[in-house]
This record gives structure tokens, C-alpha cells and sequence, in this order.
């Protein structure tokens, strides 16, 4: 013992004890680490396997993977999404999901299977993709809008809501998103009294600006003189649309004829009869012209740009169908021949 006892007290014998209990703990922590990546690799599968189906029109079970084909492959997935082929490019982010190796590589192509998914339709798929990126990820900006933009469009307000708070915490600025919110939830609201609905319409456009086309067409279905009171004679390129559709009935004549804007928008329509062109916007003034030089075959027709994507649309939208932007629709006009009949609303 006397031989024995000094060994533990040497320096030498110490430090090689160190050494040896250091790579016995690194190793055990690579081992870990590897069964935790394997696991979640295993989780992930699983979890994918739910939405690889029969429907998804690409046959990539038995396609071999190399590392060159990810560019090319995510390109075609995204020529088919851009097509509207939702299925073909559905099978393709499957697949490369499944293949790629890296994480950060995994979570990018599982954001934009869940854009896909939102795309075509298929909420619920979205919703879980979305759900399982903030899992791993729960700082991805992106990611936090499509998973409100899910919420907003099944209805559910109050989780939507939820995803604000997150994103405030992240420096994102919600407050236009926030009343686009309680503008949604307020127009799908079927038990509110007619009356307390324009109450909240209006205040609400006091408190968002933004929200100036899509409040004003509510109120047309609700009231039309409560929607011509806001209705703003110098926002007339808003509401163009809106405006040239609306029927004799909805129209407020003592407001039109005492304003040249909305006098000579409704001279060149074809309901007023006392010469008007100065409404500021070319097309109407045109046709106003053209009008009073004994021109009556004259029309508009509308399309609607996204002002963040530039993508053009034959129907009015709130948020961009390409895009998800918010308020970014722009109402531009073409002078066209009329057709047979063109009074009706597009409320």
C-alpha cells in the first residue's frame, strides 16, 4: 500500500485520469448525439410518410439520389408549383427531403413543401409542416406568417392571434396584420347585430387606413349610405371597380353631382346625363370625352396587380394569391367596347 498510495497523489497519473475521463464523456456525448440525430432522422421520416401518397403524380421511390441533382430538382419543384402542378412538385420536395443529409438544407425545403401545401389548398397538411419547422426552428419568421396565414383562412382567429405575439418578440411590426385580423373575424361574424357591424367597420378604418377598399365593400352590403359617407372622392382609384359595378340603386346622387370626380366617373358609365370630365384618371376622362362627342359603346374592364410581386389577376383579391401579401392589391382599367349588360356588382 505504501507503493500504491503515491501513484494517485503523482501529477503525471492525474493528468493522463483527466484525459482518459474527457474522452470517455466525449465519447458518450458523440454517441448520444448520434442516436439523437438518427432518432430524429427516424422522427422525421415518420412524420413525412404521412403525406407521401398515392396522389403525388411523380414516381421517386426507387429514383437514386445524388448531391448535384438538389439545385436542378428544386427548381422543377418550383416551375411546378408556379404551373399550379401542386402534386408533381409535392412529390419532389418528398423526396429531397428524405435524401439531403444537412438540417438547414431539410428545414428550407420543408418550408417550401408547406408554401405548397398553403398554395393548393391543403391547409391542415400546412399547418402540421409549418407546426413541425418551428419545432426545430422556432425563431423562422417566414414560417410564423405562413402558420397565421393558415390560421386566418381556416377561421381560426385566435391562434392566428397567437402567432403575433412571437413575432413581436422577433421585431416584426403586426399592428396592420392585427386589424386585418379583427376585420376578418368582425365580417365573418353572423351573429352581430347589422348596426353594431357598421359601428365597428368605421372604427376600425379610423384606426387602419389600410383597410379602406375592403371596409368600404363591406358596407356597401350593409348600408350603402353608411358606405358612401367614407367613401373618399380623392381615394376614387381605390374603389374604381367598386364604384363603376355598383348598380342605380346603391348610387347616392346628391353626393356624385356635388363632387366633379364621382360626377364625371358616373357621366362616362352612363347614368348621368350633364357633360363631366375631370375625374383625374385618364381612362374615365376618355371615355367621358368620347362620350360627349356622341361615343356611347365605351366600357372599363379591370385587372389587379400585387404591388409586392407584380403578379397580375383577373379578380380582386385581400391578400395576393402568389405572394400572401396584405393590401397589396392595385385596381388597373382598360377602355374596352361594351358588352350587352355591365350593371352589376362585383360586391
Amino acid at each position: 500500500m505504501e507503493h500504491i498510495l503515491p501513484a494517485y497523489n503523482d501529477p503525471l497519473f492525474s493528468i493522463m485520469l483527466i484525459v482518459v475521463i474527457s474522452l470517455i464523456i466525449a465519447l458518450v456525448t458523440y454517441g448520444w448525439g448520434l442516436h439523437k440525430q438518427q432518432k430524429e432522422e427516424g422522427n422525421l421520416l415518420k412524420f413525412l410518410e404521412k403525406f407521401d401518397t398515392a396522389d403525388c403524380a411523380l414516381e421517386t421511390a426507387d429514383m437514386p439520389f445524388e448531391p448535384h441533382m438538389l439545385k436542378p430538382l428544386t427548381l422543377l419543384a418550383k416551375a411546378f408549383e408556379n404551373t399550379g402542378e401542386y402534386h408533381k412538385a409535392i412529390s419532389i420536395y418528398l423526396y429531397l427531403i428524405k435524401n439531403i443529409s444537412h438540417d438547414s438544407g431539410k428545414i428550407e425545403l420543408m418550408e417550401r413543401l408547406g408554401n405548397t401545401y398553403l398554395h393548393a389548398g391543403f391547409l391542415e397538411r400546412s399547418q402540421s409542416i409549418y407546426t413541425e419547422i418551428l419545432r426545430k426552428k422556432p425563431r423562422n419568421v417566414p414560417v410564423l406568417y405562413g402558420l397565421g396565414i393558415v390560421y386566418e383562412i381556416m377561421q381560426k382567429y385566435d391562434k392566428a392571434r397567437e402567432v403575433l405575439g412571437p413575432l413581436n418578440m422577433l421585431g416584426e411590426e403586426t399592428k396592420s396584420l392585427e386589424k386585418f385580423l379583427d376585420l376578418s373575424e368582425l365580417l365573418a361574424n353572423k351573429t352581430l347585430a347589422i348596426q353594431d357591424k357598421i359601428e365597428r367597420l368605421k372604427k376600425l378604418l379610423n384606426e387602419e387606413q389600410s383597410l379602406y377598399r375592403p371596409i368600404v365593400k363591406a358596407l356597401l352590403q350593409l348600408d350603402t349610405k353608411s358606405a358612401w359617407e367614407i367613401i373618399d372622392p380623392e381615394r376614387i382609384k381605390e374603389l374604381l371597380d367598386v364604384l363603376w359595378f355598383l348598380p342605380n340603386s346603391q348610387l347616392d346622387l346628391d353626393i356624385i353631382t356635388s363632387n366633379n370626380k364621382l360626377q364625371t366617373l358616373y357621366y362616362a358609365k352612363g347614368y348621368l346625363q350633364e357633360p363631366a370630365i375631370q375625374s383625374g384618371i385618364f381612362s374615365v376622362d376618355m371615355l367621358a370625352t368620347a362620350k360627349q362627342n356622341g361615343f356611347k359603346e365605351g366600357d372599363l374592364i379591370f385587372s389587379y396587380l400585387c404591388q409586392k410581386c407584380k403578379q397580375s389577376f383577373p379578380v380582386s383579391f385581400k391578400r395576393c394569391p402568389n405572394c400572401m401579401a396584405l393590401n397589396s392589391v392595385k385596381v388597373e382599367e382598360k377602355i374596352a367596347k361594351s358588352s350587352p349588360k355591365t350593371d352589376y356588382s362585383l360586391l
